[in-house]
């Protein structure tokens, strides 16, 4: 699992106006929480994708990545590995071109999958922290 260079990271992050967040907690305190709030405050529209809540952070709740009824740049992950490949596939029956998942998320046959079908994959990496390196 080779995931891309600094610079492709850096302009997916600079193209990026939607994220879609798989697991995004209400609760503050929550590392999914506090990540998105921090991508929202940077200018990115935040979509939670949280079956158990109606909205997160002034947004609007959805149960499934395919209930979304807009395009979404980065669809990033906040569940345990062992829920990417169901996650994976429903992605790929959405329009992202970018799979990403937070630390300690990993399944190198999801990376390998979506990688070999043309999709932009990140696993294992923070997207505030990479965000904040790289702006």
């Amino acid at each position: 699992m080779n995931n891309p260079s600094r610079e492709k990271i850096k302009n997916v992050l600079d193209h990026a106006k939607t994220i879609a967040v798989v697991g995004l907690s209400p609760n503050p305190s929550r590392t999914s929480y506090m990540v998105s709030e921090a991508m929202q405050r940077a200018g990115y529209r935040i979509i939670p994708v949280n079956p158990q809540t109606d909205a997160v952070l002034g947004e609007k709740s959805y149960a499934s990545l395919s209930d979304i009824p807009e395009k979404v740049d980065i669809v990033n992950v906040f569940r345990r590995s062992e829920f990417l490949e169901d996650i994976a596939d429903e992605f790929v029956k959405i329009d992202c071109p970018v799979f990403w998942t937070q630390l300690n998320v990993v399944d190198e046959n999801v990376f390998n999958r979506l990688a070999d079908a043309g999709y932009t994959v990140i696993m294992d990496r923070c997207i505030k922290v990479e965000h904040a390196i790289l702006k």
